[in-house]
């Protein structure tokens, strides 16, 4: 599947203020919230993420069509990144651990502001790594004939 690479964009944009009025407040709920919304796009596909709709419905025919698409898969596994810092946070707000859940969104945070403004997906960019390492595991698996 391939995406515009405006809606991960976008949908970043939405996430760093969602993740700033998380440490103003502290909501684990919120936080909670957030999670979930890392958990469609990684587990269901961009296709359903809430924020890729919005910006599927309001925002991209305003605007030209992208020069060139992208593949989901990477934009995907940094969903699945988030999903596993907000859960994290989700945690350590929920039991009271208040330094783990400031830490994993803060860093949940950078990495959501690094996509927002500059266009850098740290979790994009981390995925072809993942993606060696997963193979070198299988191959290692495999017992020659």
């Amino acid at each position: 599947m391939q995406v515009d690479p405006r809606g991960p964009r976008f949908g970043a944009s939405v996430t760093t203020v969602v993740l700033v009025a998380v440490l103003v407040t502290g909501s684990w709920a919120l936080l909670a919230a957030q999670a979930v919304m890392f958990a469609i796009g990684a587990f269901l596909g961009l296709r359903y993420a809430p924020y890729g709709l919005v910006f599927k419905a309001l925002i991209r025919p305003r605007l030209a069509p992208p020069a060139e698409l992208e593949d989901a898969s990477p934009p995907r596994f940094a969903q699945g990144v988030g999903f596993v810092f907000a859960a994290v946070g989700t945690v350590g707000y929920g039991t009271g651990i208040t330094w783990l859940g400031i830490g994993a969104t803060a860093l949940a945070l950078a990495a959501a502001f690094l996509n927002a403004a500059f266009g850098f997906c740290l979790g994009c960019e981390i995925y072809p790594l993942f993606r060696r390492i997963t193979a070198k595991i299988r191959s290692d698996r495999e017992v020659p004939a």
